[in-house]
């Protein structure tokens, strides 16, 4: 699909109410509507595998409820300098052997400097060098950064909103919902794909789930990934103890993501460790295409990519072999019983 078919008859006025409405859908009628809007732009029986590498974890100042990596909570996560560029080459290498077709980056930073940018360009071009699609989350970026990292051939840049505009000062207080927008713009203006989500089970009402995907779907164009996090909670940091939401509400926070933004990526993120087959299988019938494979992502733990591997064989389904918004050919992933094992990586959890 080109870009120009990826922005075709998807819509931007979304009302409240309405969306609202998606949501009080009976649930099969509900997930025949994904479902359908979801063959119209992909292959039904594809999933698209990234792997996601923190190159710099903890002593972030910033204070999102969500975050173990945050400065401000005690969550005995020791903090990790920038990692070296063989390193992030080599987990590359290993994450495309192991079948991903995407590589993402994550650094816990309120924003880069200058030099550590520089750094960054270096590891994006490494790993595009490896055949893979190229993705990194590195805070807020001023409009200069982001064509900087165009420059260098990133491929998408990932910055959530988390939540909806309302429940939002509850979660974080040192960056407003207008820093991550003007990140976005900045980011949709130098012709970098957006990848962008947010976390449920945040103790959120249904209405700001509802509002967090029409805030998504009325951006001026969608992103191209919506990362949807399932809350993991780390002891520490001020969410720990909520009541975890109901896996159906998740399954249909999946759903109504796929009918509004039916030509994006919907990716099961954070979380999804915790998903029994049966709920994972509930949430790629529901539109869900993409996931992150290794064996762990960011600080939390990950399901291992055999057993990703053998619930798509299990299901008949397969990963997606190239990718379909970019001009990276991707190898074929191997079977199960085939695949080597994946670099373990480190980095920050419900992180996109």
């Amino acid at each position: 699909m080109t870009e120009t078919e990826h922005n075709v008859s998807l819509r931007h006025d979304w009302g409240t109410q309405e969306v609202a409405a998606l949501f009080t859908l009976p649930f099969s009628d509900l997930i025949h509507r994904a479902q359908a809007a979801h063959r119209a732009h992909f292959d039904a029986n594809a999933i698209q595998l990234s792997t996601l590498l923190s190159i710099k974890t903890g002593a972030c100042p910033e204070d999102c409820a969500y975050c173990p990596q945050s400065v401000r909570f005690d969550t005995g996560l020791e903090r990790e300098a920038l990692l070296p560029l063989e390193q992030v080459r080599d987990a590359a290498r290993r994450a495309r052997a192991a079948g991903a077709t995407r590589f993402c980056m994550g650094a816990a930073w309120r924003s880069p400097r200058d030099r550590d940018l520089d750094r960054v360009i270096e590891m994006v071009q490494a790993v595009r060098d490896q055949g893979l699609e190229t993705c990194v989350t590195l805070g807020m970026l001023e409009s200069e950064q982001a064509r900087k990292l165009k420059d260098a051939g990133l491929d998408y840049y990932n910055h959530n909103l988390d939540t909806s505009p309302d429940y939002y000062k509850e979660v974080v207080t040192t960056r407003s919902y207008e820093d991550r927008l003007d990140t976005l713009g900045h980011v949709r203006d130098a012709g970098i794909k957006v990848c962008c989500g947010g976390i449920v089970g945040m103790g959120e009402s249904p209405l700001d789930r509802a509002e967090l995907l029409r805030q998504l779907a009325n951006l001026p164009q969608h992103p191209h990934s919506v990362p949807i996090n399932n809350l993991v909670q780390v002891e520490g940091t001020p969410l720990h103890g909520l009541d975890p939401i109901d896996p159906l509400d998740f399954v249909r926070t999946i759903a109504v993501a796929k009918i509004m933004m039916p030509a994006s990526y919907v990716r099961l993120s954070a979380g999804r460790e915790a998903m029994s087959e049966a709920v994972q299988t509930l949430c790629f019938l529901a539109g869900a295409n993409s996931i992150f494979y290794g064996d762990q992502l960011l600080t939390t733990t990950n399901p291992a990519h055999l057993e990703d591997l053998a619930l798509l064989d299990k299901l008949g389904m397969h990963p997606e072999a190239s990718p379909k918004y970019s001009d990276i050919d991707s190898a074929a992933a191997p079977r199960p019983d085939t695949a080597p094992r994946a670099a373990r990586t480190q980095a920050r959890a419900n992180a996109g």
